[in-house]
């Protein structure tokens, strides 16, 4: 199971580029995978070519009236199930013996 986190924007179209993360959020929504939304980027859980398939659509997306655009990606795969989203917090708040801020 892999965890994908990726940042993509556009360049040059100002400041505030959040009407064009909102279209990555539809199509990250859309696809079924289980996501979590930060204010840096967006973490999602899947197979390898799930995961990918998902940042290509939102590039796709994006590159339609884009001239330029920025992409950090960060994966991590482990063997196992799915459920890392959730179960790698709680590891560490295990070890803390509190919950922290999500």
């Amino acid at each position: 199971m892999v965890l994908l986190e990726f940042s993509m924007s556009p360049l040059g179209k100002g400041e505030s580029v959040g009407k064009y993360v909102a279209r990555s959020l539809d199509i990250i929504d859309k696809s079924g995978l289980d996501y979590r939304l930060n204010p840096m980027g967006t973490v999602l859980e899947g197979e390898w070519d799930e995961v990918f398939g998902v940042v290509k659509q939102c590039y796709e997306r994006m590159k339609k009236d884009c001239g330029r655009i920025s992409c950090t990606i960060k994966v991590d795969y482990r063997k196992g199930p799915a459920g890392r989203l959730q179960s790698k917090v709680a590891s560490v708040e295990s070890k803390l013996k509190r919950t922290i801020k999500q």
